[in-house]
């Protein structure tokens, strides 16, 4: 599904994975494991570009629904994979990442025996101000310590992962059960707030649009 010209989204995959086709293709985020062969298969045949056009995977944070195809996405092109410096242990295994307290982290420590990724080694380690594929990167945790948002000045598009979303009729952070600091997300949301952008592309959900920022300005104040 094409969202603006050269933004696409890869349908039916359990955490939004969206295709910038420019010179080259980048990836944000790419879904639950088992959704790999889906997003080459687009790449191939929705776009007619091959597994070798993509040049950069980038992660908004480390979280299995927007990791899980790395390695598959990795086997098949020698793209390099970003994330912000905060949250590269997680996905290289270096550290455990944190669980929800109470029954979901149970259930965490349970869907992760069947759900399990291999670890990989990021590439690039981002912070906040870089630029990478064009785009500008925000840090903004929160729900993970190395949450990132991507401003696309050229399309006036962001990529915020999971620290907002939209689901058609509201707006919301990030879900508490899985966020640690809940008061550092609505900082980070603050933060976006002052940005200026068209349209919002969250980690779930589907697109705001337009005038997502004004609509975030206002969501943002009413967090206090």
């Amino acid at each position: 599904m094409e969202i603006v010209p050269g933004i696409h989204q890869v349908e039916d995959v359990n955490g939004n994975c969206y295709v910038i086709v420019r010179d080259w293709i980048t990836i944000v985020d790419t879904g639950l494991p088992g959704a790999g062969k889906k997003i080459l298969s687009y790449i191939q045949n929705t776009l007619g570009k091959k597994p070798s056009d993509i040049r950069t995977i980038i992660l908004t944070h480390y979280h299995i629904d927007h990791t899980g195809n790395v390695n598959t996405l990795k086997s098949a092109c020698t793209g390099k994979v970003a994330i912000h410096t905060a949250d590269a242990g997680f996905v290289s295994g270096m550290q455990n990442p944190p669980f929800p307290r109470g029954w979901r982290g149970i259930l965490f420590r349970v869907l992760g025996v069947f759900m399990k990724t291999r670890p990989f080694q990021p590439d690039i380690l981002l912070n906040d101000g870089d630029v990478i594929a064009g785009l500008n990167c925000i840090h903004t945790p929160g729900h993970t310590s190395g949450s990132i948002c991507l401003l696309d000045p050229a399309t006036g598009v962001i990529f915020v992962g999971d620290i907002l979303r939209f689901d058609g009729q509201k707006i919301e952070g990030p879900p508490a059960q899985f966020t640690p600091d809940m008061g550092l997300a609505h900082q980070s949301i603050k933060k976006i707030a002052a940005l200026n952008f068209d349209i919002l592309l969250s980690g779930h959900g589907v697109p705001l649009r337009p005038g997502a920022s004004e609509k975030i300005r206002e969501f943002a104040k009413s967090l206090g």
